[in-house]
């Protein structure tokens, strides 16, 4: 399990706002202690287990996506190749994308990729719900 770190003030957001979270996490533990932080910080989450099963659920959902929080080192679809697949789809490639990892090259594949920005683990909550807010916007 990958250690998650609370610190910061309460970041919750108005009923009439509420955006879309997908987030694309292997860890079982992680992703739901991930998903409970965004949920009750008024967010709605989509959670995948690999790229695989998140781009199905991504051409399935009904409604925008309006971030990708996306682990790199997955089975299945791993993250970079969930990513070059988002980016060659008019539907999706403009949504933004978080990276999230504990590998020490993260910035470097965030500009390989192309994403937004990233998120190193173990994740610190204040700085992931800044980082959401400030792309979900």
């Amino acid at each position: 399990m990958v250690p998650i770190t609370k610190t910061g003030g309460d970041n919750r957001r108005g009923e009439s706002s509420v955006k879309v979270v997908m987030l694309v996490e292997d860890d079982d533990e992680t992703r739901e202690a991930l998903a409970t932080i965004l949920e009750e910080a008024s967010y709605r989450v989509i959670s995948a287990a690999n790229g695989a099963d998140a781009w199905r659920l991504l051409q399935s959902h009904a409604g925008p996506c309006d971030i990708i929080l996306l682990d790199l080192m997955m089975p299945v679809m791993n993250g970079w190749d969930f990513r070059r697949k988002q980016k060659e789809s008019a539907d999706f490639s403009s949504i933004p994308v978080l990276l999230m990892s504990a590998g020490g090259n993260i910035a470097s594949s965030c500009a390989d990729l192309g994403t937004s920005d990233y998120i190193a683990k173990p994740v610190e909550v204040a700085e992931l719900l800044n980082k959401i807010q400030r792309y979900c916007s």
